[in-house]
């Protein structure tokens, strides 16, 4: 497996970036945060590997009812196949900052409160459960299920080297290609900042969809409320557990439909507020001060 096959470069790279930045606290590595970023990649890779069969048997069986016939390895099916996924992976990132219950196993992703290349591999256990529905399209075109693994898995690996603050912007790459300042817009909770720049190795989708948002500002990394902690069941399902606790107290059904499917933030009794209203509020205020 490609992300298996990159665990030395991981290493090697994460020992260069804190040697860079062993002086900058603020921007460098926490032990405590590193090692949960680390076992949270690690647990990850499990999930990811109990998932795959049944993925593989599911899109095998669309493609066995494919429209199109296409010939695999040819480049221009390559190069469809490359915008098609991420294509796909910008809308299941998307969903996930937009719907509480992808949001509960895509938030541990955002929970830390550094930003450098550990980060990257924050990565979810339960988005599994999800992630398959949004590449279904794929084989049902014509592209081998096989194909899509690979072009997953090279969209995540390209996305770990976004995850620092030690490349400043790139120019006219990024107005086509999503770069480390773009990525940091995204883990930052600056108001003007929440839930921009979705994408995975392109950041066209976000400029053709109105979701992107350049880098002006430094920002403070993690979430709007911090979780504060470093164990794993915490990092891995504190989303999960207080998504239940609001589910279990709800008092009607819109309560319950919207502790599950509503935008994270929504509460049932008004109390909470979501990205879109804080960045709206912000924005607001800012367009008022001036």
């Amino acid at each position: 497996m490609i992300l298996i096959a990159a665990i030395p470069v991981f290493m090697l790279t994460m020992l260069l970036e804190w040697r860079l930045t062993e002086d900058k606290p603020v921007i460098g590595y926490r032990l405590k945060d590193s090692a949960a970023n680390i076992a949270m990649g690690l647990g990850s890779l499990v999930f990811i590997f109990a998932s795959k069969f049944f993925v593989l048997a599911l899109y095998l069986g669309l493609y066995e009812q494919r429209i199109f016939d296409l010939p695999t390895g040819a480049w221009w099916v390559v190069l469809l196949l490359f915008f098609a996924d991420d294509f796909c992976f910008y809308w299941y990132h998307r969903v996930s900052h937009e719907v509480r219950l992808l949001w509960a196993a895509h938030v541990n992703h955002h929970s830390s409160t550094t930003y450098n290349l550990s980060t990257a591999l924050r990565q979810p256990w339960t988005s599994q459960f999800f992630t398959w529905f949004f590449w279904m399209p794929l084989p049902f075109l014509g592209f081998h299920p096989l194909t899509i693994f690979v072009a997953q898995s090279i969209n995540l690996l390209y996305q770990y080297w976004i995850h620092t603050e030690l490349i400043d912007k790139m120019g006219a790459f990024g107005w086509i290609f999503n770069t480390p300042s773009h990525h940091r817009v995204h883990h930052g909770t600056h108001p003007r900042y929440l839930d921009r720049n979705y994408g995975g190795i392109l950041i066209v989708w976000d400029r053709l969809f109105g979701t992107f948002e350049p880098e002006v500002v430094a920002s403070d990394y993690g979430l709007t409320r911090n979780i504060n902690s470093y164990n794993l069941l915490d990092v891995a399902f504190h989303e999960w557990r207080d998504m239940f606790q609001e589910l279990r107290s709800a008092r009607s059904w819109r309560g319950r439909t919207g502790a599950v499917l509503g935008p994270p933030g929504w509460r049932e009794d008004g109390s909470g507020q979501t990205s879109q209203e804080l960045r709206e509020a912000f924005i607001a205020a800012e367009k008022q001060a001036s």
